[in-house]
């Protein structure tokens, strides 16, 4: 078993995205083909969780499109994920923040992990 994730690791290209994890609000800017035609659309949500490792890694991004929750699960070893931008860090105390689905209104704010640098 060893061989063939050492094997995946060599074959794929992960490309160097920022540290983020689950609370965080990210912009993940997705290729997608359409015909001939090739544009960069934007996905920004809240990080509901990363599982995996290596070349199998993947995470789970939810947002609000317009009164309805739209939850898309994006691998990082993936060609079309152009860049990640975090925009906000958030302070939570679980990695898998699935209770985060059930909130509405003040209760589904995520306190913003404030950063000091000198």
């Amino acid at each position: 078993m060893d061989i063939i994730r050492e094997l995946q690791n060599e074959l794929t290209e992960i490309k160097n995205f920022p540290k983020f994890g689950a609370g965080d609000t990210v912009i993940v800017s997705y290729k997608i083909k359409e015909g001939n035609k090739e544009r960069i659309q934007q996905y920004q949500g809240v990080v509901l969780q990363r599982r995996g490792n290596g070349a199998t890694e993947t995470f789970t991004v939810r947002k609000m499109s317009g009164n309805i929750g739209v939850e898309r699960i994006f691998p990082i070893a993936s060609p079309f994920i152009d860049e990640i931008v975090v925009t906000k860090k958030g302070s939570v105390r679980r990695a898998r923040i699935f209770y985060f689905r059930e909130r509405t209104g003040k209760s589904a704010r995520i306190k913003e992990k404030r950063s000091y640098t000198a």
